[in-house]
């Protein structure tokens, strides 16, 4: 999808110079998808807690 927005350009230079990407469009898709990977992250560690796990964790461990 073809975007036309204003970015602060120095932003943009330290992003791409930080992360070694070449385009300021792989710059910007790869924030959106840190964006988007916090965010998954979050739900999953708002669930810390309220579930509930049965099981021998060594047993496990030691199952090959």
């Amino acid at each position: 999808m073809r975007t036309n927005i204003e970015i602060d350009e120095d932003l943009l230079a330290a992003a791409m110079k930080v992360t070694g990407l070449k385009t300021k469009k792989a710059t910007v898709e790869e924030g959106l998808r840190l964006i988007v990977q916090l965010h998954q992250q979050k739900k999953i560690r708002d669930l810390i807690g309220k579930l509930k796990w049965e099981g021998d964790l060594e047993k496990m461990r030691l199952d090959q």
